[in-house]
């Protein structure tokens, strides 16, 4: 935060906000058998039984990262892709349990052994 004064000698907070990238994952998480309205509300596909299914969400920085672990959570088990985002660093992913903690535990690896980059534990609810 920055204490500005003006030509009138009053004094003025600006707040400058920085963004201070760094190579990690700051979120997995499982969501074990959520609701049907959730899978509406992030505009996931209505069609599909989601009975057996599970979301998985992971935010990643950099944000363009979010392209390279999509495709490391497509090869690692039969998952779909709910919604990758490069300027957000987020991704989505559904499918039954065992494939999205699969490809959640892949992503991990791979970023922490590969790239380097700090992770965080998956949580679960």
């Amino acid at each position: 935060m920055a204490l500005i004064i003006d030509e009138t000698n009053e004094h003025k907070q600006r707040i400058i906000q920085e963004l201070v990238p760094g190579k990690q994952i700051t979120l997995a998480h499982i969501i074990a058998s959520p609701d049907d309205s959730l899978y509406q509300k992030l505009g996931l596909d209505p069609a599909v039984d989601h009975s057996k299914s599970a979301i998985g969400v992971m935010t990643i920085s950099p944000a363009e990262t979010a392209i390279v672990i999509a495709d490391v959570a497509t090869k690692a088990s039969g998952i779909e892709l709910g919604f990758v985002d490069r300027f957000s660093g987020s991704l989505i992913i559904t499918g039954t349990v065992s494939e999205v903690e699969a490809s959640t535990q892949a992503v991990l690896d791979y970023c922490k052994d590969r790239l380097g980059f700090a992770i965080c534990p998956v949580t679960k609810t």
